[in-house]
């Protein structure tokens, strides 16, 4: 049983889990249903790091036992899961782990994760932005096209190089996509994200064709180790359930929906993970795997230089859904956190008819087209760092403190 939570004065005044579950009914939409839900998760889970970051951690860190380094992950990252997936259920509403940690351990912890969150979403769509920008600067090229160097990059990133339009623009089209209500905006995330399973499973399946068994051996060449210590490298490539539980208050049946939806989302992507550690593992030896772009090279090797093509196409989908996912995630802890009145109370008005909080929206995508306009990648990814710790371990705690 839980028990109720409310008083306190000042900034350790907490909100009763009752009153938070019932307040604000109908500001937003309840549209989204399981399986909408758990693309958005999917979404924000597998991006292109499916593609490289496993060929990475095989080729300097775990060898062949790159999929324990996963599955190691997956179980710490699904200790979190159970933990978001009780609150989600508990409290329907926008906010996240701001929302669990304000409810339960009081208006100055719910503060503190709230803005973490903030700078943490804003940081990731920018980075994710850039990511795709080089992809796009990749193919305008391939084809012929030549664009002015001011426009290519931050400024820093290369010779003449004054802003990252494309990555700048990106985050203001998924603004807008956001602002034209909640239902078209899922649609558009699932159809990428079922699309972007298909190419996935695509590549394990034509790899698995290839594959040699005598490239599993040894199997720990690190030691066992190496596979921890890879688990830790790809730790934060299996979150992004955290963001979508933002949507909470947009599901249709949120107390039965979002646990669900949260714990399936996990399970999809690491099944493909784990998948694509196997296939990759078993097509090259894990010193011959390209740490950068592992599967083009695997196939290449094996006469398919053409996948490279698929592959590259599905890392672009692959980051383009962890960009929705996390612009989704800022709007609703922000929204969240303006209507609890921690920020001004005009962040959280709706559109009268689409009912998403517009405002916030296009200030969110504003403030990260800026970051991906500006800001080489790498000072922008060190914004990301400990964000996503400190929300696992809030929402953890609070977990033991409800009961």
């Amino acid at each position: 049983m839980h028990r109720r939570l409310g008083g306190g004065s000042g900034i350790f005044r907490r909100k009763p889990v009752e009153q938070i579950a019932s307040e604000h009914e109908g500001e937003l939409t309840r549209t989204l249903g399981l399986w909408q839900l758990t693309a958005i998760g999917v979404g924000g889970i597998i991006g292109a790091g499916i593609f490289s970051l496993a060929g990475a951690v095989a080729n300097r860190t775990a060898g062949p036992a790159v999929l324990i380094s996963f599955l190691v992950a997956g179980v710490a990252s699904a200790a979190a899961a159970f933990a978001y997936a009780e609150f989600a259920g508990l409290i329907p509403k926008a906010g996240s782990a701001y929302t669990y940690g304000y409810a339960v351990l009081g208006e100055i912890v719910g503060w503190f994760i709230g803005w973490d969150l903030l700078l943490e979403y804003i940081a990731i769509v920018a980075v994710v932005a850039i990511g795709i920008s080089g992809y796009f600067a990749f193919f305008v090229n391939k084809i012929g096209v030549t664009l002015p160097a001011w426009m290519l990059g931050a400024p820093g990133t290369g010779e003449g190089h004054k802003v990252d339009l494309f990555a700048a623009l990106l985050c203001l089209l998924i603004a807008y996509l956001l602002n034209l209500g909640i239902r078209n905006a899922a649609r558009f995330e699932t159809f990428l994200v079922w699309l972007k399973v298909g190419l996935v499973l695509l590549v394990i399946v034509v790899g698995a064709a290839h594959i040699n068994a005598d490239n599993y051996t040894p199997f720990f060449p690190f030691g066992f180790g190496g596979a921890i210590t890879g688990a830790a490298t790809v730790f934060f490539a299996v979150f992004g359930y955290d963001a979508m539980s933002t949507a909470a208050e947009e599901s249709k049946d949120a107390q039965k929906h979002m646990p669900k939806a949260i714990l399936y989302s996990l399970a999809i992507s690491m099944v493909l993970y784990v998948l694509a550690c196997l296939v990759l593992t078993g097509m090259q030896d894990y010193r011959a795997i390209d740490s950068e772009s592992a599967f083009a090279n695997a196939f290449a090797d094996v006469g398919l230089p053409a996948l490279a093509t698929v592959i590259a196409v599905g890392a672009i989908v692959g980051i383009v859904t962890v960009l929705f996912t996390f612009m989704l995630g800022v709007t609703r802890v922000w929204f969240s956190m303006s209507r609890d009145g921690l920020l001004p109370k005009w962040f959280a008005r709706t559109h009268p008819v689409r009912k998403v909080p517009s405002r916030v929206t296009w200030i969110a995508g504003a403030a990260s087209a800026l970051i991906a306009g500006f800001l080489p990648i790498r000072e922008a990814a060190e914004l990301t760092n400990i964000g996503i710790l400190l929300a696992f371990v809030v929402v953890s705690v609070a977990v033991v403190v409800l009961r």
